[in-house]
C-alpha cells in the first residue's frame, strides 16, 4: 500500500505549521518542508535558521501523527561549497527525513558528478539520500543523465527522484524508467500537466513551480508509468496552483489532491 506525502509546493505558500495541520486534516501520511531556496533570487525559507519555528514544526508533525520522507533542497552549481548543506542535513535528520531533493545546476558533467559523489558521501552518516531530480532545464535533464550520476558512485545515499512532470517533458522513455534500479527509487512525485505547453526553460520552470495539475485533470498517461515503478513506492503529491487554492480554500484543495490521486493510482493498479 502506498503512503502519500504532501510536497512542499502543494502547501502553496502556507507556513510550516499551517501546512502540517492541513496535510493531516486532508488525510496525508507525510509532509515535506523547504529549508533552502529552490532557485536563484528566492527568499530563504525560515526553517533552517529559526530554532523556535523548527521546534514548533517538529511538534506539529508529532501532534498530528505525520511522518516525513524528504525536505528541500540542495542545488549543485559550479563552486558550491558542500559544507553549506551540513546544517540542512542535520535538520533533516532531526525531523526523521531520509531524503533531500537535489538538483544539478552545473553544466560541466564531470565536475557535477564529482560534486554529487562527494555530497552523497557527506550525507551517508545522516542516513539521508541525495535525491537527484532530473529536470529538463538543469544539468541533469533526463533519466539517462541521472543514471550516469548513479553509475559514478557506490554510495547508499545516491538515489533518483522520479517526477511525472519532468518525465513527461524531458524526452525520457518508458524503457528508461525500467532501467532505474529499484533500490535507487525511494519515492516518486506525481502531478498532471497539459500536452500543449511552452517548451522554453522559462515555460517549463513556470509550470513546475506554479501550475501543475491534480493527477487525472491533465494529459499525462499514468498507467504505463506506474506499472514500471516499484510496488507500493511512497508517493509525494506536488501540485502548486495558488489560483485553485484561492478558489477552493486550502483544506478542500488538499483533500482533492489526495483523494483524486489515490483514486487514479488505485484504478490503475486494480486494472493491472
Amino acid at each position: 500500500m502506498h503512503k502519500y506525502s504532501m510536497a512542499h509546493l502543494t502547501g502553496n505558500g502556507a507556513d510550516p505549521i499551517t501546512a502540517t495541520e492541513a496535510a493531516a486534516k486532508a488525510g496525508y501520511d507525510m509532509v515535506s518542508y523547504r529549508f533552502l531556496p529552490a532557485g536563484p533570487g528566492d527568499t530563504p525559507p525560515p526553517l533552517l535558521e529559526d530554532d523556535k519555528l523548527f521546534a514548533e514544526t517538529l511538534a506539529a508533525m508529532k501532534a498530528n501523527g505525520l511522518g516525513i520522507i524528504d525536505v528541500e533542497m540542495m542545488r549543485l552549481a559550479q563552486g558550491t561549497d558542500l559544507q553549506h548543506f551540513k546544517p540542512l542535513m542535520e535538520r533533516a535528520a532531526q525531523l526523521g527525513a531520509t531524503s533531500i531533493v537535489t538538483a544539478i545546476d552545473d553544466t560541466d558533467r564531470a565536475r557535477a558528478i564529482d560534486a554529487y559523489c562527494r555530497l552523497c558521501e557527506m550525507a551517508e552518516p545522516y542516513g539521508i539520500a541525495a535525491e537527484l531530480e532530473f529536470m529538463p532545464w538543469t544539468g541533469c535533464k533526463t533519466i539517462r543523465d541521472a543514471l550516469e550520476f548513479m553509475d559514478a558512485t557506490t554510495s547508499k545515499s545516491a538515489a533518483i527522484l522520479f517526477d511525472t512532470l519532468h518525465f513527461d517533458r524531458c524526452g525520457s522513455t518508458l524503457d528508461d524508467i525500467s532501467a532505474i534500479p529499484a533500490d535507487k527509487i525511494n519515492y516518486v512525485q506525481l502531478c498532471d500537466a497539459l500536452a500543449d505547453y511552452d517548451k522554453s526553460d522559462e515555460g517549463l520552470i513556470y509550470v513546475a513551480r506554479q501550475a501543475r495539475l491534480i493527477p487525472g485533470r491533465g494529459d499525462i498517461d499514468f498507467a504505463p508509468i506506474m506499472k514500471r515503478l516499484p510496488k507500493d513506492v511512497p508517493i509525494s503529491i506536488e501540485i502548486p496552483d495558488k489560483p485553485l487554492v484561492e478558489e477552493m480554500g486550502l483544506d478542500a484543495f488538499l483533500r482533492a489532491t489526495l483523494e483524486e490521486t489515490k483514486a487514479l493510482v488505485d484504478r490503475i493498479e486494480a486494472e493491472a
